[in-house]
């Protein structure tokens, strides 16, 4: 029963930030959501359940990638959302954009009746905090390869600098991701 409620409470967090676009603004969950599915399928299972410090389940490294980055996405959405009303109230924002207003210019009128002005926000917010979310997700490849490099090349060294238990490679990912 217990293993039953934690695949479904995963399985509700695995909603893409695509999907959200439409639906207004994107939450910090569905945005760390996105980053880990991101990483899961750049890094391979293996890499990534190293690298999020697992007790040998694809669930549990997933629910541990969510939980870690949560955060980070709840900042990368309050910082598009803040630079989306920016835009929004900028009068000059035509004539940075070719012409279009900003309404225009990130999206159009839907069919759910919410009008022109809460798509385009929504969508506006979505595309800049799934951009940030992609940067941070590229600084976490970028070191798990840089530590899988350096575990295959001095594995005493690395032993040494990290330690022989399951989240060594965890640490060296933490470690680099913060020096990068």
């Amino acid at each position: 029963m217990l293993k039953w409620i934690a695949t479904a409470a995963v399985a509700a967090l695995l909603v893409p930030v695509a999907a959200l676009a439409d639906a207004g603004t994107p939450t910090a969950s569905s945005v760390a959501n996105s980053m880990c599915k991101q990483q899961l399928t750049a890094m391979g299972a293996a890499t990534f359940a190293a690298t999020y410090g697992t007790n040998g389940s694809k669930a549990n490294a997933f629910g541990k990638c969510v939980s870690k980055n949560a955060a980070g996405a709840q900042q990368d959405v309050s910082n598009a959302a803040k630079t989306c009303t920016a835009q929004q109230a900028d009068p000059g924002f035509a004539t940075a954009h070719g012409g279009k207003t900003f309404d225009q210019f990130y999206g159009a009128n839907d069919s759910k009746g919410k009008g022109a002005d809460g798509n385009a926000y929504g969508k506006c917010v979505s595309a800049l905090a799934k951009q940030s979310s992609q940067a941070q997700s590229s600084a976490t490849l970028s070191a798990a390869k840089t530590c899988k490099a350096a575990m295959k090349a001095d594995p005493a060294g690395f032993a040494t600098k990290y330690g022989k238990a399951k989240n060594a490679f965890g640490k060296c990912v933490a470690a680099t991701t913060k020096t990068k």
